[in-house]
């Protein structure tokens, strides 16, 4: 289960590479504006400041996140985004660290181009650190008792999980786009006595949380924090700097 509060914690940080992203987008006046993956809306809101007046549709597959964008006034709808489909007004599409969550993101794209209209914009934003020390301390400690038979099933995210830019920019430079494509790593600085576990709490860890009774899920805390610290070790001024990687396409529909 997704938590907006937990998300949100961390907004600030997470939020960066989303304004990254638009800043890249060139439209003007779009018709309709669509977030997929829209999380509790905080976000969403900054597509209203840019383009006032615009028709904005918001799409998350969490009730939980969907009623966090609603009370934020916005205008969000509950749905996996491998289901969404565009209206024929829609002239820009964006999706901020969702869509490394669909296996079938990359054939996604390449037919959002191929229905979106000449000049439309397809934004998307993925995290490229599947291979952080963060996720190998996750999938190390789930293959571990008392652990492993409740997380033995889990469909892990690897390095796989999503491409390199230029991969993701030949892949839409054939389907008919002009392509920005570029990766970034950010080095967040945090604070806390255990500020990488909260961070992950609220995105890497949710699923293996929901698949943990609460003893077992506390267990599992208390067992990832010397790991993360040795991964992530603060330093003596209380700061933990967690560097992390991320890719950036931006592509409009050149057809």
């Amino acid at each position: 289960m997704w938590n907006p509060e937990t998300y949100l914690a961390f907004a600030d940080h997470r939020g960066r590479p989303f304004y990254d992203l638009l800043s890249r987008v060139g439209a003007t006046a779009p018709r309709r504006v669509v977030d997929l993956g829209c999380g509790p809306g905080n976000l969403t809101e900054a597509l209203i400041q840019r383009w006032p007046g615009v028709t904005l549709e918001a799409w998350d597959n969490s009730l939980e996140m969907v009623a966090a964008a609603q009370d934020r006034g916005i205008t969000a709808y509950l749905g996996a985004i491998e289901d969404w489909e565009p209206q024929p007004d829609t002239d820009v599409v964006i999706s901020n660290a969702a869509l490394q969550w669909v296996p079938t993101h990359r054939a996604l794209v390449v037919r959002w181009a191929a229905q979106l209209p000449a000049g439309a914009w397809i934004a998307f934003q993925v995290p490229g650190n599947f291979d952080a020390p963060s996720h190998h301390a996750v999938r190390a400690l789930a293959r571990r008792e008392p652990f492993v038979d409740a997380l033995r099933d889990m469909p892990w995210r690897d390095v796989g999980q999503v491409d390199a830019p230029a991969d993701y920019a030949g892949l839409l430079t054939d389907a008919g786009c002009t392509v920005d494509a570029w990766e970034s790593t950010y080095v967040h600085q945090l604070s806390g006595e255990t500020p990488v576990l909260d961070w992950i709490t609220g995105t890497a860890l949710t699923q293996v949380k929901s698949r943990l009774n609460d003893e077992l899920w506390e267990q599992y805390r208390q067992e990832i924090i010397p790991m993360l610290a040795e991964a992530y070790p603060r330093r003596v001024d209380g700061i933990t700097f967690f560097p992390f990687r991320r890719v950036f396409v931006v592509a409009q529909v050149a057809r």
